[in-house]
Formats: C-alpha cells, structure tokens, sequence
C-alpha cells in the first residue's frame, strides 16, 4: 500500500475547495465546517510532527493512538476526526486524485461507544441546585440562565442556541424555531420556567452592546453572539461554584440528556423526544435515555418473584433477621414450609 499511497504534500492540496463543497452543496452549519478543517489540520500537523511522508494504514492508525494517550480524546471524538478525514479522502477520490482510491480511512473501523461510565444526565435536583448558583439578580444571570434553560428545557444542543436568533421566539404564540444539524428546521413550545427565562432576559438584552443590530438571541459583554467555547467555560465556572459533585464529567451537553431522560421518566414517547431533539431516527434518540434509579427500581419491583417477596413480607409470612455471622437471612414462618 505506502508504494501507491498518496503523499501528504498532495493529500492536503485540496482541502479549501473541499470546505468549499461541504457548505455550498450540503450547507452545512458554519460549526460541522469548522470542526472538519481543524480534524484535518490536527492531522497534518500529527504528520509533520511524527515525520509521516504517505497515507498509509499505519499512519492513521498511529493517530488514532496519539488521539487516545497523547490527548486524550474520548471515543467519539476519535470517531470524528476520523469521520472528517474519510469525507474528505472520499472528495479526493472523486477528484481522481492519484492515488486516492487506496486511501485506508474507510478500512478504519469505528470505536464502538457507550456509556460506560454511568448514565450522562444529572438529575432533577442536580439540575434545580445548578440553576439556582446562577444569579439573577445581573444582567449576564439572566442572560445565562436562559441560555442554559433552553438546552434543559427545550434540549438544544449548545450550537442551537448559538444560532437562535431574536426573530426565532415568539413569545405571544409560545413557539420557538431551530435550526439544527444539516440547517433542518423544527418548531418548539416555548412555556412555563423557559418562557419566564426569555421575557426576563429579553426585557435587558437592552442594555448589551450592539442589542439594536446584532440578531443572535444570546450577546456578549463585547457585543457579538456569545460563543460556544463561552457557554462551556462559563458552565464549568458555574458547576464549580456550586456543592453538586457529578461522578462523570459534565458538560452543556448534559442539560440535553437530562432533558431527555426526565421526560423518559414521564413515559414521553420515544418519537416525541426524537422530534424535540430534532434527530433523524428514534435509534439516535436512545442514547440520550438514561431512566433514573428510580425508574429502574420500579421497573424491578415489577418482577413477579419481587411481587411475590413483598407481599410475604408485609403479611409477615417471611422476614429479614441478622444471623451470627452479622449476615442478613431471609426468615421462613412454619406455616409455608414445605
């Protein structure tokens, strides 16, 4: 393969026309381009750094490696880059780029996920005890406990609210659009706790500077839309401040997953959780599931041999007592043995 394989000199010399392609024909978000052309310049960089001269098999397996014990990167972000590098091998290819048809991005399986770490989603308290840190008695409170109560109580994703703009929430109809992934529209009810939020910061958007020209439904301090990148450290600072100490990591990210799994837990249909998410399948609805422990237990108790220890146990035909060795033992009355 690395006889035929493509230099890196040559891969990389079409990578504007293919950050072109990508926005124009597809129109892609202006963040999925901006994330594809810093995979790809990661990986020019690794391949300067560590001296690769091809595209070979071994050199992207080598920067799946780098990804994982030199960055730390997480399954899925690995599963990204490599997502970027195989569109953009696939554009090349099609270009009859010499040499491109053995490029091995495709032959790269994808590292399986999950959730091994816990359920992602904090849960009601914790969300209560985190919004309540925010204070809003401030202009930039106000401002920020709407913008995160869109990803709890609308579950936005952070680039969502990132591209709400003024015009997209109409309070008078308790309606909101959003612009999602692949600029596919959906239409939310804005009501309760997350129309107080918007009338509370709209009444002071005001005072922000550029609050007369600028669209962005969310600004800052400075006067531009606030960022992504702002929305995820002004979280952390948040959640540091507050008592809550998650046993996974937490991110703006999480609000959306407990958005989902509380109204799992109010038996919400899947497909009306995937329209409010806004995902293509019920299938990618379902990582974002996470039933509480409550929800869990219930479901246990709905074990026939549970059912029937229970009610044993209150008619006091059975009962738990501690043995000498300081072990819990299950008591049988005489009147059930056999």
């Amino acid at each position: 393969m690395s006889t035929s394989a493509v230099q890196t000199r040559t891969f990389f010399k079409h990578v504007n026309s293919f950050i072109d392609y990508r926005r124009i024909v597809y129109e892609v978000s202006e963040q999925t381009v901006r994330s594809n052309l810093i995979d790809i310049n990661l990986f020019k960089k690794y391949l300067k750094e560590y001296n690769h001269t091809t595209i070979t098999g071994k050199a992207v397996m080598d920067f799946q490696m780098y990804l994982k014990k030199e960055r730390k990167n997480t399954g899925s972000s690995v599963n990204r880059k490599l997502f970027s590098l195989r569109s953009y091998g696939t554009y090349i290819n099609i270009l009859d780029v010499a040499g491109s048809e053995k490029l091995p991005f495709k032959d790269i399986p994808k590292i399986r996920l999950g959730y091994s770490d816990g359920p992602q989603a904090m849960t009601v308290d914790q969300v209560q005890t985190l919004f309540a840190q925010i204070d809003l008695g401030t202009y930039l409170g106000i401002r920020d406990y709407c913008l995160y109560g869109c990803m709890y109580y609308l579950g936005l994703r952070a680039g969502e609210v990132h591209a709400l703009t003024v015009q997209d929430v109409d309070l008078e109809a308790g309606k909101c659009i959003v612009t999602g992934k692949g600029k596919k529209k959906r239409t939310l009810h804005v009501k309760d706790e997350i129309a107080k939020a918007f009338t509370r910061w709209l009444s002071v958007r005001k005072y922000f500077k550029n609050s007369d020209t600028l669209e962005s439904m969310f600004i800052s301090k400075k006067g531009n839309a606030v960022a992504i990148r702002t929305m995820e450290d002004n979280f952390q600072k948040l959640l540091a401040a507050s008592p809550l100490d998650p046993k996974f990591h937490v991110t703006p990210h999480t609000l959306r997953h407990s958005c989902a799994s509380h109204l799992n837990d109010k038996d919400t249909k899947i497909l009306v959780l995937q329209k409010l998410l806004g995902h293509g399948t019920p299938r990618s609805t379902e990582i974002y599931i996470h039933p509480s422990d409550e929800r869990i237990r219930e479901a246990l108790e709905k074990l026939p041999a549970v059912q029937y220890v229970t009610r044993l146990l209150k008619t006091k035909t059975v009962k738990f007592q501690k043995s000498g060795n300081k072990k819990v033992c299950l008591k049988v009355s005489k009147s059930l043995r056999i």
